[in-house]
């Protein structure tokens, strides 16, 4: 994410464009015309990723194991532009085996990857150092997103114009509790039968949604499209449709008198010019129990959910059973979709996580789907760890030898219901 060349860049230099408006002049669905033609191959690009790990998760009788990927953008008018992406992996936090973490960060703005590296780091250091995390993961959360907001204004990063959206997942046992601010997404694979379903994690944080439109809109932010800025559509018109049809210019925020900030999120960590205007980093927390049905998921930035719906990208990952190999598909099908609409890609950081069976060798136990879930005897385990160590951003703690490996209980296996929480609270207006 981050302001691209465009129509609006004339007037809005740090605008943290979701979309590149059309150019003067295009053709076709509205985007601009595709670039596939005119760029380097994909694997020219530079990337960042972890090969395949695992994660025992002993108290609930599974293991994750996962990969991430990382690929920086193409950007025809500034070929050298960074990765302003940036995600983290932590394994047995707090020294706890049954406790992980996996995060997105996605940058924008002029300082957006100095932005989105300062709060990976953070978060998970403010996490890791909370006493309460284990027993209360949501007011952990609350906690140390605002603290991480209140510690990057006092950094010497500017971020007046700059900030990240966040988008993570804490596996805690059996539950996995998920934090989102901005418009980055987590998602979801479910057995349903004979079929596999998409459940999202996570809810956009945008103008789209009518409760951040409100809400945003007490805070004093005009909520506009570039065309309505413009003069081209009519502003009185409050109706944008959806994110799948907004025709690459979504409803943003803007200050009353001014041409900035430009936004197309409601929530993200940074933006101090913006909270003026209601942008918040009181991140929405939800619970979700997991059960045998939960194959995978998935955490990532908006380049991936751009072009691809959550079913889409779960059917895709649905495919393969390494996540690594998943993690690449994602990544060429995103980068390949955006240079058929646009002239240029977003950033493109993704993290895939499969829940496998945790079981010995006198007791294995079959998946519903062998082709997507397979189980992982417990002597091959720290082998396979062993073979496939971690590196890049991606940390890992060796788990401690007082903690055993047990099999499913029936408890786990009973729980087949998802159980959403509230959105965290927050003030309507920033301070």
């Amino acid at each position: 994410m981050g302001c691209v060349q465009g129509r609006c860049c004339g007037y809005c230099r740090f605008c943290c464009c979701r979309h590149r408006p059309s150019d003067p002049g295009s053709s076709g669905n509205g985007r601009g015309e595709s670039a596939a033609a005119e760029v380097e191959p994909l694997h020219d690009h530079k990337n960042r990723g972890s090969t395949l790990s695992i994660a025992a998760v002993p108290s609930a009788g599974f293991c994750l194991q996962y990969s991430s990927l990382s690929l920086r953008g193409y950007y025809p008018d500034t070929p050298d532009r960074e990765n302003q992406d940036a995600f983290c992996i932590r394994t047995n936090l707090q020294g706890n085996p049954n406790l992980h973490f996996f995060g997105v960060f996605d940058g924008h703005g002029q300082f957006g990857g100095e932005c989105a590296n300062f709060v990976r780091d953070k978060l998970v250091e403010l996490l890791s150092a909370d006493p309460q995390l284990v027993d209360d993961p949501v007011k952990s959360y609350n906690s140390a997103f605002l603290s991480v907001n209140s510690l990057l204004h006092a950094s010497e990063i500017d971020d007046s114009m700059s900030g990240t959206t966040a988008i993570t997942v804490l596996v805690n046992g059996d539950t996995l509790f998920v934090a989102n601010v901005g418009d980055s997404r987590a998602v979801v694979g479910v057995y349903d039968g004979d079929h596999l379903i998409a459940e999202d994690l996570s809810n956009d944080q945008t103008p789209f949604r009518k409760d951040e439109y409100q809400r945003v809109s007490l805070c004093g932010a005009r909520v506009l499209s570039v065309d309505q800025v413009e003069g081209v559509k009519d502003p009185d018109i409050q109706s944008w449709g959806n994110e799948e049809n907004d025709e690459g210019d979504p409803p943003r925020l803007w200050m009353q008198n001014a041409m900035y900030p430009g936004t197309a999120f409601t929530r993200s960590v940074g933006d101090s010019t913006a909270e003026s205007i209601g942008v918040i980093a009181v991140p929405e927390v939800l619970t979700i129990k997991i059960t045998p049905d939960h194959l995978f998921f998935i955490v990532a930035s908006d380049g991936v959910f751009e072009f691809l719906s959550s079913q889409a990208v779960v059917d895709m990952v649905g495919g393969f059973k390494d996540p690594g190999d998943a993690c690449s598909a994602l990544a060429a099908e995103s980068y390949k979709l955006w240079l058929e609409h646009e002239s240029r890609t977003d950033d493109i950081t993704v993290i895939v996580i499969h829940i496998k069976d945790l079981c010995n060798v006198h007791n294995p136990i079959s998946s519903p789907l062998p082709n997507l879930s397979f189980s992982i005897h417990i002597f091959l385990l720290r082998a396979v760890a062993d073979k496939y160590p971690s590196s890049g951003t991606e940390i890992i703690h060796p788990i401690p030898q007082k903690f055993s490996e047990t099999p499913n209980s029936p408890d786990t296996a009973a729980e087949r219901s998802p159980i959403p929480m509230a959105p965290s609270p927050a003030e309507p207006c920033p301070p």
